[in-house]
């Protein structure tokens, strides 16, 4: 039986959640800094933790700088 990466308990397959490459239960499938519940598919992942594409991901691991975005955002 799998273990859930975030509670270490084991996944049912009634309850059972993929993403990343591991069964989760669908409510430990969450942002690691929003705690978003989020769904197979529309999120990004940093060291095999599930981050929302925005803000979450791309403000932690984007580009720097003023706006995110244009012109004015590249980081010198």
């Amino acid at each position: 039986m799998p273990k859930c990466p975030k509670c270490e308990k084991e996944v049912y397959f009634a309850e059972k959640v993929t993403s990343l490459g591991k069964d989760w239960h669908r409510p430990c499938l969450k942002c690691e800094k929003c705690s978003k519940t989020l769904t197979p598919g529309s999120h990004a992942s940093h060291e095999g933790k599930p981050y929302c594409h925005n803000p979450c991901y791309s403000a932690l691991f984007g580009p720097k700088g003023f706006g995110r975005g244009g012109a004015e955002s590249h980081a010198f």
